[in-house]
């Protein structure tokens, strides 16, 4: 599907995010590990967390689905059943990755394997701490899916990642459920911590110390009624669009404010976005409340913060909308660190540099980022997703700043995320006032 998108003068209006796919996927595999029947409301209508809700099925978990709410029959730790067939991750690296820890801990063997693109990322990452913990694995060259698995037994470990990677962590931490002692995880650069978050609330125990999360084994999980607050990797798409056109004003209610994911507002804070948050609370250990961002001509003005070291593992996901409005600003942005987004669903800084230099930009491509000239005109291009959903929306934000039309090929893709983005975006878009 090809995308057309055109110069917008203004957006303006409320935005309804789907739910978090981050605390969807984990409230998914937790409920089903759970003994008794969850209910997880507003969860993630993305094409990722289905992925989740297919595999634990053919895991032999009843799930139900009406009206956005979903109804998991939990099995227990050691409920599931031998999958008749290879279970299908789809797109989605962290249902790969995140029941892969829990399938090392099975009585059988099992095969999890995902679409062209999830399996040509490689899984090495989580193949040496499973094997450590006494999984047995096989996987294809260079650590590819698809993975067979044959569950046991495992070990305790005390695993320092050496990479920082949210997915990573929370696959030993579900692995450590099945070991035979305490598990721990270090990172010396903190990540995400829904994985932590949502054990705590099913019951798990977890301690914190330093730069160390520790799990127990074997716990008693019960079931929950919880509500997926939404998604603010989605909001960020929203909140550049406000940030960059005169005249805007989004309202964003009920988004998640995890501790570790606000990062990206106190970034767009110290940018100059005129950006609050309001009505804030917590419900089962997530934060969540209301943004509001009004367009602010200061903001652009100047280069934006650089984007390195610790920020840019908290900023992952939302680089490139941020290399986006870094093309808008004042002196751009400066990008390092990032080499992971080699290896995301596509190479996400080939796919930056060369979609932005399509729409007149000035960028400079680095081995692990990019710098982005700012304070320059887009113009509309063919823009080439490659079927990465993060490149199709922050894209479609960059076309709403360009002269002339912009083309975005394979949009279909932004389902994989945010189902129905493209149909958002419309509604909050106020055209160019074109009278004489």
């Amino acid at each position: 599907m090809i995308q057309h998108i055109s110069r917008a003068a203004s957006v303006k209006s409320t935005v309804r995010l789907p739910g978090d796919k981050s605390i969807s996927h984990r409230y998914a595999m937790l409920a089903a590990l759970a003994d008794g029947r969850s209910e997880i409301r507003h969860f993630a209508s993305s094409k990722d967390c289905h992925s989740t809700l297919d595999c634990l099925q053919a895991l032999g978990v009843a799930v139900s689905e009406e009206g956005g709410t979903v109804t998991i029959a939990g099995r227990g730790l050691r409920g599931f059943e031998a999958p008749p067939r290879p279970l299908d991750a789809g797109n989605s690296g962290t249902t790969m990755r995140l029941l892969s820890g829990i399938l090392a801990g099975q009585a059988f063997e099992s095969v999890i394997t995902g679409d062209d693109s999830l399996c040509r990322r490689p899984m090495g990452r989580i193949i040496e701490p499973l094997k450590l913990m006494g999984a047995r694995l096989e996987s294809g060259e260079r650590g590819l899916p698809p993975l067979r698995i044959r569950g046991g037994r495992l070990n305790a470990v005390r695993y320092s990642l050496p990479v920082a990677s949210a997915q990573v962590k929370s696959c030993v931490l579900l692995a450590g459920l099945y070991a035979g002692g305490s598990t721990a995880v270090e990172e010396k650069v903190p990540t995400r911590d829904h994985t932590e978050i949502a054990l705590e609330a099913f019951g798990a125990t977890v301690r914190r110390q330093g730069t160390w999360v520790e799990v127990d084994p074997a716990p008693m999980l019960r079931p929950r009624s919880l509500e997926v607050p939404g998604d603010l990797s989605g909001a960020a798409f929203f909140i550049v669009a406000a940030a960059v056109l005169p005249g805007s004003e989004i309202r964003i209610p009920g988004v998640g404010l995890n501790r570790r994911r606000r990062e990206l507002l106190d970034y767009l804070l110290e940018a100059g976005l005129d950006l609050a948050v309001e009505n804030e609370t917590e419900v089962a250990g997530e934060a969540r409340g209301d943004l509001r961002v009004r367009f602010c001509t200061a903001a652009l003005d100047g280069p934006l913060p650089p984007i390195r070291g610790a920020r840019t593992a908290a900023l992952i996901d939302e680089i490139p909308v941020l290399a986006v409005l870094g093309s808008q600003a004042g002196g751009g942005v400066e990008i390092s660190d990032a080499r992971e987004l080699r290896i995301k669903e596509c190479d996400r800084i080939a796919a930056l540099v060369r979609n932005l230099r399509a729409m007149g930009a000035g960028v400079e491509e680095r081995p692990d980022g990019l710098s982005v000239a700012g304070d320059g005109r887009l113009h509309g291009a063919e823009i080439a997703t490659e079927g990465d959903h993060r490149i199709a929306m922050a894209f479609a934000v960059a076309g709403l700043t360009a002269d002339g039309a912009t083309r975005i090929r394979d949009a279909e893709c932004a389902d994989i995320s945010f189902p129905g983005f493209f149909e958002s975006l419309a509604a909050v878009s106020r055209p160019p006032d074109r009278r004489p």
